[in-house]
C-alpha cells in the first residue's frame, strides 16, 4: 500500500476549506490506486485548530510541524520542514491547493525532492501503475492529461473540484521544524491583512461577477445584492479585467488569466462579454449563469444557461426570487 501525502494549508492557525477538498482528492486517488495511506501535513503556530480540523477531515494520519519560525508565511521556511518530512515518509504522491501559498510552495518542494508537478489540475488518475492528472490548456479550450513517470507524483489541485470529507479520527503526531538558518533566504517578519468578512473567491460555491455592461461603479451593487442573496458565507462577488483596469473593483475580485481562476458550483456572469482571458478563469465551473443583452457575446458559447436581456432589469428580479427561495 502506498502513502498519498496532503500539504494542508492553515492561516492564522485555521484550516483551509481547500486542504479538506486536497484530502478529499487524496482518498478518491488511494482508492483507486487499490488502497493506500492518506497522510496531511500541516506546518505552522497555534495550530491546534488545524490539528482537529484534520484529524476529522478523513486523512489516516496527520502530522503537525509547529514553530514559531513557521508563525508567518514563508516560502523557504516550509518548503525546508515540509520536504524534510516528506522525504522521511517517501510518499508515492503528494497533493497540495492550488492556492496562492500552493502555488509558491509546491514548486519548491518538487525541486527539493527531485520531481516534477502538475500544476492547477481538475482531476486525477491511477493507470498501469502510474499517477496522472488532467488540466485545463488554451485558457480552458481543452484538457490535457498526463500520466507521470517519476516518483512522487506531484500536483496541486484547483479549488471546488473535489468534495471534503470526514472520518472517525486520524492518529496525529508532531514533528519538529528542522529548518536551517543558512538556507533562508528572506524572513517574513509580519503580514498586514486587510480587514474583511468576505468568504474568499476561490473558496465560494457561487461567483456573482459583473462587467462593463454594468456602465459605471455605482451600478456594482446589483452584483454586490445578487451575491449577498445567496445567504452569508455561499457567494463571492468577482469582476472582469475591464472593470478592474477600469478602476471600478479591486485587483483581487478579478477572474480571469491574470486574476483569480475559480470553479464554484455556479458563476453568475453579469454584463460580461466573455473574452477569452476571462473565460480562461471560469470556464471549469460547474454551471454558468450568462446576463447579457448582446445575444452574439461569446459568454453564451460557455454558458449552460443564458438571458439574452437587459441586466437593470433581471438582475433585481433574480435577486428578489433567490433571496425568497433561501427564506423557504
Amino acid at each position: 500500500m502506498s502513502t498519498i501525502a496532503v500539504i494542508a494549508e492553515a492561516r492564522a492557525g485555521q484550516l483551509k476549506k481547500v486542504s479538506l477538498e486536497a484530502v478529499g482528492a487524496a482518498k478518491e486517488l488511494a482508492e483507486t490506486a487499490g488502497g493506500g495511506t492518506v497522510v496531511a501535513l500541516v506546518a505552522g503556530n497555534g495550530l491546534d485548530s488545524a490539528k482537529q480540523g484534520l484529524a476529522a477531515s478523513g486523512a489516516d494520519k496527520v502530522i503537525a510541524i509547529e514553530s514559531g519560525d513557521l508563525e508567518n508565511y514563508s516560502g523557504s521556511a516550509y518548503c525546508e520542514a515540509i520536504a524534510t518530512e516528506l522525504a522521511k515518509l517517501a510518499p508515492a504522491a503528494v497533493l497540495a491547493p492550488a492556492s496562492a501559498m500552493g502555488r509558491d510552495l509546491a514548486p519548491r518542494i518538487a525541486a527539493k525532492l527531485d520531481t516534477g508537478l502538475v500544476s492547477d489540475v481538475t482531476a486525477l488518475h491511477f493507470e498501469d501503475g502510474k499517477f496522472g492528472a488532467t488540466k485545463p490548456v488554451f485558457a480552458g479550450k481543452a484538457y490535457k492529461k498526463s500520466m507521470f513517470d517519476a516518483s512522487p507524483f506531484m500536483a496541486t489541485l484547483r479549488p471546488n473540484n473535489w468534495e471534503p470529507t470526514s472520518g472517525d479520527g486520524a492518529e496525529v503526531s508532531d514533528a519538529p521544524a528542522s529548518i536551517s538558518a543558512d538556507t533562508l533566504r528572506a524572513i517574513v517578519k509580519e503580514i498586514v491583512a486587510g480587514a474583511s468578512d468576505r468568504i474568499p473567491l476561490q473558496e465560494a460555491k457561487v461567483v456573482v461577477s459583473g462587467g462593463r455592461g454594468l456602465k459605471g461603479p455605482e451600478n456594482f451593487h446589483l452584483v454586490e445584492d445578487l451575491a449577498a442573496a445567496f445567504g452569508p458565507g455561499v457567494a463571492a462577488v468577482g469582476a472582469s479585467r475591464a472593470v478592474v483596469d477600469a478602476g471600478w473593483r479591486e485587483h483581487r475580485e478579478q477572474v480571469g488569466q491574470t486574476g483569480k481562476v475559480v470553479a464554484p458550483t455556479l458563476y453568475i456572469a453579469v454584463g460580461i462579454s466573455g473574452a477569452i482571458q476571462h473565460l480562461a478563469g471560469m470556464s471549469t465551473s460547474r454551471f454558468i449563469v450568462a446576463i447579457n443583452k448582446d445575444e452574439n457575446a461569446p459568454i453564451f458559447k460557455v454558458a449552460d444557461y443564458g438571458i439574452v436581456a437587459d441586466a437593470f432589469e433581471v438582475v433585481p428580479a433574480l435577486t428578489e426570487a433567490i433571496k425568497a427561495a433561501v427564506a423557504h
